[in-house]
């Protein structure tokens, strides 16, 4: 199981993300990720770093590390912008880009309006996703953000991966019949025994959030040494 870690990008400046990047690539850990929202989730006064400039930062610094935004929503961003920020990001870091890519929901509506942009809907976005899918995972990885049960469909239905959040290990192992899974959220503080629990699951990745003691980790992957794909 690879393993990875979500970037603090709630704030105005990268250079500390940028060291955090490198510490984690230090460490051992196979990839970084970045949330896809204009502010964090009910603070719209709160600065939020745009994912695929720093991601591209990363990618050239970094040429140990996967990387990819989680997720990309489309009801955002749109299919055409996404499939220009996929291209350009996969031509700078080949080889090691995640177009994980999601709908957006209720939740992140304001972002929308905020901003002027149509936000479509749950079916429009879902055909969004749907094609833009199509257009992406003959050029590199696809992950899904998991959610109704019509999103979580075009995964299985596309064989692509399906990205689930702070879920338990039995749902893990339940999806992972049906598609390659990958697991995103909180670490218990027994995050060894966490990260065997998904490991054993099914999990192909596990993501901590920024919620967890980095060092902990860090010191968990640099014992378990090098990392394999399930």
């Amino acid at each position: 199981m690879k393993i990875g870690l979500l970037l603090p990008t709630f704030r105005d400046d990268a250079r500390a993300v940028l060291a955090i990047a490198q510490e984690a690539a230090d460490a051992g850990i196979d990839g970084v990720f970045c949330y896809d929202h204009l502010w964090p989730m009910g603070s719209p006064t709160r600065p939020a770093l745009a994912p695929f400039p720093l991601l591209a930062a990363i990618g050239a610094r970094e040429p140990r590390l996967f990387l990819g935004p989680l997720v990309a929503r489309v009801g955002l961003g749109g299919r055409a912008r996404l499939r220009q920020e996929f291209a350009t990001l996969r031509t700078l870091a080949p080889g090691r880009v995640i177009a994980a890519l999601g709908t957006g929901d209720r939740l992140s509506r304001q972002e929308n309006e905020a901003y002027g942009i149509e936000y479509a809907t749950a079916e429009q976005r879902r055909e969004d996703l749907r094609e833009l899918v199509g257009e992406l995972r003959d050029d590199g990885e696809v992950w899904i953000g998991a959610g109704a049960p019509a999103t979580n469909v075009i995964a299985h239905e596309a064989h692509v991966t399906l990205n689930l959040w702070n879920a338990s290990a039995e749902d893990v192992r339940r999806e992972s019949l049906g598609t390659r899974v990958t697991w995103a959220g909180d670490l218990r503080e027994d995050l060894g025994v966490h990260l065997g629990e998904l490991a054993d699951a099914g999990a192909a990745w596990a993501i901590a959030s920024t919620n967890v003691a980095r060092e902990a980790l860090y010191e968990w992957r640099r014992g378990r040494g090098v990392s394999s794909v399930i």
